[in-house]
């Protein structure tokens, strides 16, 4: 495990594990939000094919996320482990909501300087409705890559429920 995919639904998890597992093994994590929203008014980094190219090029590193459609084929190849928090709406819409009310009431700055405020709750984009309407396309998305015979030689390792992944976290 050098290179690692943590992937999921919005608010599985994916980044707390990802940062446990930096932190665990040493290596560099990187946020896949922080390189995609780099400034005001959630703008877009133009640069995130290079920027994650540069970054996958490194020998060791770990991302939390299956990748925007212009570089998850990048990571998908650079990967040596795909690590897939596949935990039904029932787990992940609690967290979801708790963690947007969170940011939304502690006005919590967020990448490029953003933060969620109560109007971004009414729009399509925002995470809970986010999570809501795209948790089964994004888990039939990862179960069709995992079944890829391009990426056959990754080492995956699917968790249904968050004690699984918890107790497999305090194996390593």
């Amino acid at each position: 495990m050098e290179r690692i995919l943590v992937v999921g639904a919005t608010g599985a998890g994916k980044s707390t594990l990802a940062r446990a597992l930096s932190s665990r093994l040493d290596l560099p994590y990187r946020e896949m939000d922080a390189l995609h929203y780099n400034g005001p008014n959630w703008a877009t980094n133009n640069r995130l094919a290079e920027d994650v190219s540069r970054l996958t090029s490194e020998p060791r590193w770990i991302f939390d996320s299956l990748g925007t459609p212009e570089v998850r084929d990048l990571l998908w190849v650079r990967a040596d482990t795909v690590l897939w928090l596949d935990y039904p709406k029932r787990v992940v819409m609690p967290r979801v909501l708790r963690r947007s009310l969170r940011r939304t009431v502690t006005r919590e700055v967020l990448f490029g300087g953003n933060r969620e405020t109560w109007r971004d709750w009414l729009s399509r984009e925002h995470p809970a409705w986010w999570a809501w309407s795209q948790h089964a396309s994004r888990r039939h998305a990862i179960g069709r890559r995992i079944r890829d015979p391009r990426f056959a030689p990754l080492d995956t390792l699917r968790f249904s429920h968050p004690s699984d992944t918890t107790a497999w976290l305090a194996s390593l």
